[in-house]
């Protein structure tokens, strides 16, 4: 087997664009070349939600059967520092693991943050994010919505930073920005000042 340097991959995007099943497509082509897959579902199952049910069974019947999963892990930064090297990591979504954490207050959640980033830097596995674009519409009318934009707007720019490649899919078209965008200079606003 070749040995697979380890990578960040960012895929963002809108609801219903194709960013799983595009990241799914990336995560096959490691599993082609040898590497073990491991799906790392960040959503809760919530049994009584029959929607929410047949959405992840949705995202099942997609993947094949060789992929382990593991589901709802909150503390993200662990799974990814605990797998091994050589290994796939298919995170599927930020927002939905976030969305778990919108109970922590700022400073726990910058730590939260850090960690997370920390363990990208210093994982031997390939980590690919699902992240949704959240920040093309109206600002919410709430507080909590508020804070769940900004923190995951912040948190795929964090990530973004550090992943190569970055893929944009929208209307069911894929765009690679590590390819045809210009990355932002790193600033203070970049590192997590909300």
């Amino acid at each position: 087997m070749n040995t697979i340097n380890s990578q960040c991959i960012l895929v963002t995007g809108a609801a219903r664009s194709g960013k799983s099943e595009w990241a799914e497509r990336l995560a096959l082509n490691y599993e082609k070349q040898g590497m073990p897959v491991i799906y790392v579902a960040t959503s809760e199952a919530h049994p009584e939600d029959a929607e929410w049910q047949t959405r992840i069974q949705l995202h099942r019947q997609r993947r094949p059967s060789t992929w382990n999963c593991i589901e709802g892990p909150v503390a993200l930064a662990d799974t990814i520092a605990r797998a091994d090297a050589q290994t796939c990591l298919l995170v599927d979504s930020l927002g939905t693991w976030l969305a778990s954490l919108l109970d922590q207050q700022e400073p726990e959640w910058e730590k939260t943050r850090q960690a997370l980033l920390e363990s990208l830097k210093e994982t031997a596995s390939t980590v690919i994010f699902v992240a949704e674009e959240v920040g093309w519409g109206v600002v919410p009318a709430y507080p909590v919505g508020r804070v769940f934009r900004d923190r995951l707007g912040q948190l795929t720019r964090n990530v973004g930073a550090i992943a190569n490649p970055v893929y944009l899919v929208t209307g069911g078209h894929v765009l690679n920005l590590s390819e045809l965008g210009i990355p932002l200079p790193r600033s203070s606003s970049s590192e997590g000042t909300l």
